[in-house]
């Protein structure tokens, strides 16, 4: 089998896996442990840094500095495994904060409800539609088919952008709310 086809082989599997991974993880619940409250600023954090850095990259690569470009993707790519692995973590250890209720009162206008899951959802969804796209544009640089990888990197990258930005906004939304 050719490198090309491993690779797809390999993003098929990884795009499919991690968003059932995350959704089966999401439901369990280690008993008897003290849940991760530190976790939701610091991914939210680590996710500010991703769309720092992706900005960054972006002007790199646009100066041509394509090994600074690199590195910078890369870091990314680690940033955005780190705030998953916190993210399950989090949530395997912590019961869901539903949105806008204190004490079991709903404090949140209809408005900033309705505000707070668009954005969740869209999200959520375009946090699964960039996994194959991140994966594609990463197997391209190491195919060397830097014409493929930069028409997959202008579709990848405002949707990474608007994730990373998003990640930092429901954490904001979200973060009045925890217990």
């Amino acid at each position: 089998m050719n490198k090309k086809k491993l690779y797809n082989r390999l993003i098929t599997v990884t795009s499919i896996a991690i968003p059932v991974v995350v959704a089966i993880l999401f439901r369990v619940r280690i008993p008897n442990v003290e849940p991760l409250d530190q976790l939701p600023p610091i991914y939210a954090g680590i996710n500010a840094l991703t769309a720092i850095f992706l900005l960054i990259a972006l002007v790199a690569i646009k100066q041509g500095k394509r090994k600074l470009h690199e590195r910078l993707m890369k870091v990314n790519i680690l940033f955005s495994l780190a705030f998953l692995v916190m993210y399950i973590a989090y949530h395997m250890t912590s019961d869901p904060t539903p949105y806008g209720i204190v004490d079991g009162i709903f404090v949140a206008s209809q408005t900033s409800k309705i505000i707070y899951f668009t954005i969740l959802i869209s999200h959520i969804i375009l946090s699964i539609v960039l996994i194959p796209l991140v994966l594609v544009a990463y197997s391209k640089t190491v195919l060397v088919d830097f014409v493929a990888h930069k028409k997959i990197a202008r579709i990848a990258f405002p949707i990474w952008l608007y994730v990373t930005i998003t990640g930092v906004v429901v954490y904001f939304m979200i973060s009045p709310y925890y217990t």
